[in-house]
């Protein structure tokens, strides 16, 4: 299938750059480094050590914050090699050159979607991994749903891949980048506006955080990655906080509503869709 020959190609390409070595390399520093922090933490200024549950319980919130920047080298990273994929090959004649030969514009852009996917489902799993293992192996604590960890993250380097790839079809490289990181972020920060409405008992911020969540469901995503990790306790003692803690981005009682998930899976339809649309009336 051709589809398949182009994905390939896809994934040759992106691991020759240097991108991706250094993606690599600084991933196996900070997994190190981080590893070395986790052994620490049962160290106390007067020279005991801490009870093991305290280490668990702060290993748990370490690995939070040290997944939320894992995720957002994820998207950024994610983003930076979708963006050029097809602008550039247009501009360079590449796809013109394709396209004479049998080849569907379809299978282009699934081609090219598909390897992309595989080179952001290949990161998350391999660092989600290798970091959990160096802090199983430094505190003997594991988060409850490590799986549900792995998919929730490479989900939202999924999500702005897509988007990625479908401002390629319009836009030059750096602008359709652009607009995905600065909806990234919005994404964010929506779901804290949402959070802090929640806390408040504001409809108007609830309605915006909502808004925001269904136009790019990256945030929502992240909420689910944090439930994943979560020990018992500690979402035992932010459901006795009540509303009060909603807006807290690294904090979550809840995992994902399936009716959300499955607005995610059809959000990912529409927009490959688009994509498709725009580059088959683009002018090579």
């Amino acid at each position: 299938m051709a589809a398949l020959t182009i994905a390939k190609l896809t994934v040759w390409e992106a691991s020759r750059r240097r991108l991706l070595l250094a993606l690599l390399l600084l991933t196996l520093v900070i997994i190190g480094l981080t590893g070395w922090g986790f052994t620490k933490l049962g160290e106390a200024g007067n020279g005991q050590r801490l009870p093991d549950y305290q280490i668990r319980l702060i290993a748990s919130q370490l690995l939070i914050v040290i997944v939320f920047m894992f995720a957002g080298v994820l998207a950024l990273s994610s983003v930076v090699l979708a963006s050029p994929t097809i602008s550039s090959d247009v501009e360079s004649g590449v796809l013109l050159a394709l396209l004479a030969r049998p080849v569907r514009r379809l299978d282009v852009v699934l081609g090219k979607w598909l390897g992309l996917a595989v080179l952001v489902v290949i990161y998350a799993a391999g660092a989600a991994i290798l970091e959990l293992l160096v802090l199983w192996w430094a505190t003997g604590y594991l988060p409850p749903r490590p799986v549900e960890l792995i998919v929730y993250v490479a989900g939202e380097g999924i999500i702005l891949m897509t988007l990625a790839l479908a401002l390629s079809t319009r836009l030059a490289g750096m602008t359709g980048g652009i607009i995905a990181l600065v909806g990234y972020f919005m994404a964010w920060i929506g779901g804290i506006v949402g959070g802090v409405g929640q806390a408040i008992h504001n409809d108007g911020l609830v309605t915006g955080g909502l808004i925001m969540k269904l136009l790019l469901p990256t945030d929502a995503l992240w909420r689910g990655a944090v439930f994943a990790m979560e020990p018992a306790t500690v979402i035992a003692a932010l459901k006795a906080t009540g509303s009060a803690g909603a807006g807290n981005p690294f904090g979550a009682t809840e995992p994902p509503a399936t009716a959300f998930l499955l607005w995610t899976v059809l959000w990912l339809v529409a927009v490959f869709g688009l994509t498709y649309w725009g580059f088959r009336r683009r002018a090579l």
